[in-house]
């Protein structure tokens, strides 16, 4: 791609998740796409950014301090971007995050989000696209570490039910992390052309029919393509830009706040710090529970000196979450019926996103 004054910039692309972030880079002598580590051996980094008052954090280091830092550590900024703060979803999931959005007004009145931290001992305001392009500027570092050359170009993905606010957010994040945002790319289509460049019988001229299933930290994508002679045309798409993994990681929060309070008549919702240490726990327990039919949960002194400590079962998680599961099908289904295509017709099923 040509850049300022004729140089030539190539582009990398870049995987803006809800929970975790990963770049990517064509390596020609390789001739395949390599996922570029981060500084810690990682090929993926959490979303997370947090402010203290030295420094900014992102990525694991964000995560690491968590605990003691819940109000200035920020996560789920994707929940956020190109939405209003009176935005259903945002007014629901504000309830679990312990640090605090606030709404301000632009000059139509729209009730923009902004984020309040407390940063170098004062208070600041971060809008959404803020947080995401401090997480475009580390993956651009990353790249740039690794390719031994600057970076402009990148291609970042979002996901196909993404509105056009929601996309330009997004735009925005990369032009604020210095990036030249050459296009935005539905995720599942992304999925679609990994997939197909990893077989090469796409250059068949017999048409292959894939779906991609794309649950991830915050949406849903399922999209229907078509691939033929190495063209990739796609027939349907449907999901949920408010339905991911986080969403079952809130279902066994708020089941375990209950479960605090009936046991000690105290409500923990309202406690940054102990909330932060729960959702923790309860993270680890949903990933325990994908090679174990239960596991406990066990913190000391999560709140004014009580320890905690409860039992879940796969059984059990599962029932608390079944219309989320039954909300994962219909999109599968109004996909197929918008491609109007029979299930036998699918030849092959791409699983992507960390929740799936």
């Amino acid at each position: 791609m040509s850049g300022k004054e004729g140089e030539l910039w190539p582009a990398i692309g870049i995987d803006l998740g809800t929970t975790y972030t990963c770049v990517g880079a064509w390596m020609p002598q390789q001739d395949r796409v390599e996922i570029i580590t981060n500084d810690l051996g990682n090929r993926t980094t959490p979303s997370w950014v947090a402010f203290n008052g030295i420094q900014r954090l992102i990525g694991e280091a964000a995560t690491n301090q968590a605990g003691i830092n819940p109000t200035n550590t920020i996560f789920d900024a994707k929940r956020l971007i190109g939405r209003s703060f009176g935005d259903e979803m945002v007014q629901k999931d504000m309830k679990l995050w312990p640090f605090k959005v606030i709404p301000t007004a632009d000059a139509n009145d729209f009730k923009r989000i902004v984020i309040e931290v407390t940063y170098k001992d004062e208070l600041k305001h971060f809008a959404p696209e803020e947080i995401s392009s401090m997480l475009l500027a580390k993956m651009k570092e990353i790249a740039e570490s690794y390719l031994g050359f600057k970076v402009k170009n990148a291609v970042v993905t979002v996901p196909a039910y993404f509105n056009d606010a929601q996309r330009q957010a997004t735009k925005d994040a990369g032009v604020i992390a210095g990036l030249n945002v050459m296009r935005i790319i539905n995720e599942p289509t992304a999925a679609a052309i990994a997939y197909g460049l990893e077989r090469q019988s796409t250059s068949s001229d017999v048409a292959k029919n894939v779906m991609v299933f794309d649950l991830g930290g915050g949406t849903f994508d399922v999209s229907l393509v078509a691939i033929k002679n190495g063209v990739f045309e796609v027939k349907a798409v449907s999901g949920d830009t408010h339905l991911g993994g986080r969403d079952f990681d809130n279902r066994m929060l708020s089941h375990f706040v209950a479960e605090f309070q009936r046991k000690h008549n105290k409500d923990i919702s309202a406690n940054p710090r102990a909330l932060g240490r729960l959702r923790s726990a309860c993270e680890k327990a949903k990933r325990l529970l994908s090679s174990t039919t239960e596991t406990a949960i066990e913190i000391d002194c999560l709140f004014e000196g009580i320890d905690f400590s409860c039992n879940i079962t796969r059984a059990r998680f599962e029932k608390m979450n079944m219309d989320l599961f039954q909300d994962c099908m219909e999109p599968v289904q109004k996909c197929l019926r918008d491609a109007k295509m029979e299930k036998c017709d699918v030849h092959d099923v791409v699983l992507v996103g960390g929740y799936t």
